[in-house]
This record gives structure tokens, C-alpha cells and sequence, in this order.
């Protein structure tokens, strides 16, 4: 397993890979890595022969204030947990950015500001930011209005630099996924995405590198989030509809263990635009804090299934009819 730190060395190692024929997937993280990471590096290489994880705390997703200095780190610990599942390459990179802009060469970049400082753009030389305009106003964008532009931005830029065939996102970050999907779409990236389920802890809390940061208390609240949403899923298969009632269902949970709801929405699932009566497919996405704790969960809501119908032939064969049961 090769760790390499310089984008050009990244970049030609992808491209020999490519050029004996393997096929080469990205598993894009952000580090302190746990079994819903893994998972994605085991769905990758279902689709690969070669699989780049690369490890990166982006800093120009995080607003000046919000936890970039907190995050958890453990690169050691991240390369113990990836050496048993076959990982080829490990992309970490000192810095993805141009933060001085008399820099000649991008890797001759002068960091002037600390790994644990957010990117702002008047201190940087770097100045182009890629945008999924619609896709990221709603739910995470109501509150964090730069973060989806650090996400595509970077996402972008991994993509130029490890050049994958296919690339593994996991749905815990629903819009993140979907911006993802567009962005590849309309700027014609040669890249497969794949999206792989949310998984959870044992006690159902949906798996996050944040959960560390829970007290046991917060912990034990926060799994009012995956209760109430079971709690929607049933109440859907037995044929609910009205996403407002869900929501303040959800909302009241929430808030009743002491949680800070930032949202609480069923939306579409492609558009990401709130429903008022559910038409599937739809997701219900939440965010909520603990704490200072910020914690994502959703959960796609199916359509009820409907009793099978058993039929039984008339008792007058003259007449071809069924007599249906339910």
C-alpha cells in the first residue's frame, strides 16, 4: 500500500495504472476512518482493479467558526484500518490549494495559514470554485452556504488529480451524493459514481467520524434521530402521506432529548425540493446537533407494499371469472 503526498506523483501513478489495462477506483475521505469508510472501500473494489483512497480534511468546506480545528485526525490509525482490504494507493496530500499566489508551481505552495484554519479566499491564491447551483440551496445550504462549493470544488480536483474510472460516495451525506452526481454529469467527467448505503452503529446511530466527539449522554440523545425515523417508516407503510405531519414528528422527538434541529425534511429525491405530500421516491433527511456535535441522517423512504392478491377460479367454469381475495 503506497502512500503518496504529491499530486503529480499521484497523477502519474493513476495514469501507469491505466495504461496496463487495471481500472482504478477513488474512495474520496476525509480521514478517522470507520466501518462506513471501509464498506466503501469494499464496494469499490467490486468495481475495480486498483482502489486510491484519498485522506484529506478540506478546509474550504468549513466556514471560519465551525469545527475544521476539531475534526478527528489519526492518519496512522486510518493506514492500520485500510492495510487488511487490499487499498493499492493512499492519496494524502500536504495541501490541494494555492494559498499564496506568487507561488510558481502548485506543489511549491506556501502554506500561510494553519492546517486547522478554514480557506478564505482573501488570503489565497486560489480563486476558482465550482458551483451545483440548485442542488446545493436546500437543507445543509440553508446554513452552510460555502460548504457544498469546498465539496465540489475539491471533489473535482481529486478527480483531475487521481483520474478514477469510478468513485464511491456514501449516501449518510444525501446531498453531498446528489451534487456530486450533477456536477459529473453537467461537466462531462469521465467518472462512474456510485452511491452506497448509510450504515449505522449497533444502537442505530447513523456511523460518522463525529460521533468520537458525543459524550456518552449526547450519544444515548442523539439516537432519538434513528428512532424517529423507523418511526416514519412505519408510519408510511401504513400509508401516511403527509410530510408535515412526519416532519414535526421527527422535529418534536428530536428537540424533546434535547437536541438542536437544523432540519427535518422530506424531499424528492433527485430534485431535493421539500414535498408536502409524499410521491415516491423521496428521502427524509435531518440534521441536528448534540452538543456541539452536528450529526446527518436520512432515510429513503419505499412505497407501503400492498397485500398480494390471491385469486381463486369462479365455481362456474362457464363463465371465466375470478373471484379476488385480499
Amino acid at each position: 500500500m503506497e502512500v503518496i503526498r504529491e499530486k503529480q506523483a499521484m497523477r502519474d501513478w493513476s495514469r501507469a495504472q491505466r495504461k496496463a489495462g487495471e481500472r482504478v477506483a477513488l474512495v474520496p475521505t476525509m480521514g478517522y476512518l470507520h466501518e462506513g469508510h471501509l464498506s466503501l472501500v469494499r464496494e469499490a473494489k467490486l468495481h475495480a482493479t486498483k482502489v486510491v483512497v484519498s485522506v484529506y480534511v478540506n478546509p474550504s468546506q468549513f466556514a471560519p467558526g465551525e469545527d475544521l480545528s476539531t475534526y478527528p485526525r489519526d492518519f496512522e490509525g486510518d493506514l492500520e484500518k485500510l492495510k487488511p482490504l487490499g487499498v493499492d494507493a493512499i492519496f494524502n496530500p500536504f495541501d490541494l490549494y494555492v494559498r499564496d499566489s506568487s507561488a510558481s508551481k502548485p506543489d511549491e505552495q506556501k502554506v500561510v495559514t494553519s492546517p486547522g484554519k478554514a480557506l478564505k479566499q482573501e488570503e489565497s491564491g486560489h480563486e476558482t470554485w465550482i458551483r451545483v447551483e440548485r442542488l446545493e440551496k436546500p437543507l445543509c445550504g440553508n446554513d452552510r452556504p460555502i460548504f457544498f462549493r469546498g465539496v465540489a470544488t475539491v471533489v473535482a480536483k481529486l478527480f483531475n488529480i487521481v483520474e478514477p474510472d469510478v468513485a464511491v460516495f456514501g449516501k449518510k451525506d444525501y446531498q453531498q451524493w446528489r451534487i456530486i452526481r450533477r456536477m459529473v454529469r453537467d461537466l462531462d467527467f469521465g467518472v462512474e459514481i456510485i452511491g452506497c448505503p448509510l450504515l449505522r452503529e449497533e444502537d442505530g446511530l447513523a456511523m460518522s467520524s463525529r460521533n468520537v466527539r458525543l459524550s456518552a449522554a449526547e450519544r444515548q440523545d442523539a439516537l432519538s434521530i434513528s428512532r424517529s425515523l423507523r418511526e416514519v417508516e412505519d408510519a408510511v407503510r401504513l400509508g401516511e402521506v403527509d410530510a408535515t405531519v412526519l416532519e414535526q414528528r421527527v422535529h418534536k422527538a428530536i428537540t424533546s432529548a434535547g437536541g438542536q434541529v437544523d432540519y427535518a425534511k422530506i424531499v424528492d429525491q433527485e430534485t431535493l425540493l421539500e414535498v408536502k405530500t409524499i410521491e415516491f421516491p423521496v428521502v427524509f433527511a435531518v440534521a441536528a446537533r448534540f452538543g456541539s456535535v452536528r450529526l446527518l441522517d436520512n432515510i429513503e423512504l419505499q412505497p407501503p407494499v400492498l397485500p398480494q392478491r390471491k385469486s381463486a377460479p369462479s365455481s362456474d367454469p362457464q363463465l371465466g371469472q375470478e373471484i379476488v381475495f385480499f
